[in-house]
């Protein structure tokens, strides 16, 4: 066993058969770590990757002081503190096309959004306010020294990082990079995930079903949930609940992956060898979770001759799946692609409108739908909250998190809601 599993079988709330969510997310952020490697790509290809070195600023973002709006560039001198000034207009300064010369006392130029400021200006007057007479413009009291201006490295400062290591690169950092000139970047390789299924009532999609059978929709989630994190994904199908069979499947995914999933196999039934596979080929860190909907849940690891993947043994239930991914896996992945800091699912309070039925000791993750009702957010549940009802992941936009010491929730009382936009 590792130093980290007798770290961990030593802490005094450490229950393999009973863990708290919240410890349970503590131990597998502790076992996880980022996965070596990375590439060098275009800026444009890197979308959703994660950045391996820093990407320092080689000049000042922007280069020069500029106008924030369009205008007239003044000396705060020349301005009276309670009258209005008259000006002579000296030129122009458009984005691009700056003004020639030094501005001289009483004199101002006109100026457009992101024109650089003349020598000699500290101030732009917004051209709302004031009164052009054909070269004289007149100033209007009360501007305030440095008002409309950006200043040159406002946004970046040479030398310094623009976007630091670790970042999960979106449109906006695309953006900043390409500011700089900056045509490569080098990001993590992206971490390979390999899942399967399994039972053996299981049914692939486009095959008429048996009697007894269902299809496999825990597959097409998971991928979806993978896809969207933006790892590699490969599919083992579906392994029968043979122990030769799935011993095969997990020694090739432990072989070409660094992450393992699978899906049913992890409760008490006869036919349920993931948590013994784990243990012959690896180790396992716990088993059981107080929660629902996915208490039966494993972590741990699969060793297959020189390399190991984690492993992760979610629920067969499809609710349970998706609920213990995002809760626990999700996050795990993150940190093995080298995402930092780690932001954990954002929460906010809100009232709820229904009833809830709850057990104390467990934490819950209810399906809910948030909604907008007279300018304040609310929640309610979506309705039957089985965890083979995948209905009610597809219908809600957010899981209402009910912590473990509480019961039944009335309505009208506060609630814990985990919004789903941009998540799932």
């Amino acid at each position: 066993m590792s130093t980290l599993m007798n770290k961990i079988s030593c802490a005094d709330d450490y229950d393999p058969e009973s863990l708290s969510v919240q410890r349970a997310r503590e131990i597998i952020l502790d076992f996880v770590e980022p996965v070596a490697g990375h590439e060098r790509l275009f800026v444009r290809n890197a979308l959703g990757r994660v950045l391996a070195e820093d990407v320092v600023s080689t000049a000042n973002v922007p280069g020069h002081d500029n106008s924030a709006m369009d205008g007239y560039a003044v000396r705060f001198a020349d301005l009276a503190a309670e009258s209005e000034t008259t000006l002579s207009l000296a030129g122009s300064a458009f984005a691009g096309r700056a003004f020639e010369g030094r501005l001289g006392p009483g004199e101002c130029v006109r100026i457009m959004t992101g024109g650089v400021i003349p020598e000699g200006a500290d101030t732009v007057v917004i051209q709302e306010v004031v009164r052009a007479d054909g070269e004289r413009i007149a100033i209007p009291p009360k501007q305030r020294q440095g008002q409309n201006l950006r200043r040159a490295g406002e946004d970046l400062r040479a030398g310094e990082p623009a976007v630091r290591a670790g970042k999960l690169l979106r449109p906006a950092e695309l953006g900043l990079i390409a500011s700089l000139g900056v045509a490569e970047v080098n990001v993590r390789r992206r971490l390979r995930v390999a899942f399967f299924s399994t039972g053996d009532e299981l049914c692939s999609v486009g095959t008429p079903l048996k009697e007894g059978e269902v299809y496999d929709s825990n597959r097409y989630t998971l991928y979806g949930m993978l896809a969207r994190l933006g790892c590699e994904v490969i599919d083992l199908g579906v392994v029968r609940d043979e122990p030769a069979a799935l011993e095969a499947a997990f020694h090739q995914a432990a072989a070409q992956a660094d992450a393992i999933l699978t899906s049913g196999g992890v409760s008490v039934g006869e036919a349920d060898f993931i948590r013994g596979l784990m243990e012959k080929l690896g180790e396992v860190a716990f088993w059981k979770i107080a929660m629902r909907p996915g208490r039966p849940m494993a972590f741990g690891r699969i060793t297959s001759g020189e390399r190991s993947a984690f492993l992760f043994g979610l629920p067969g239930n499809p609710v349970a799946v998706m609920v213990t991914f995002y809760q626990f896996v999700r996050e795990a992945l993150l940190k093995m692609m080298g995402v930092s800091p780690l932001d954990p699912l954002p929460r906010f309070r809100v009232p709820c409108v229904s009833a809830l039925k709850k057990r104390p000791g467990r934490s819950e993750f209810q399906r809910g739908v948030l909604f907008l009702d007279d300018g304040a957010w609310k929640v309610r549940a979506t309705g039957s909250q089985g965890s083979g009802i995948l209905r009610s992941m597809s219908e809600a936009n957010c899981f209402i998190a009910v912590e473990p010491e509480r019961g039944n929730v009335e309505p009208g009382e506060m609630v814990d809601v985990q919004p789903f936009d941009g998540l799932v």
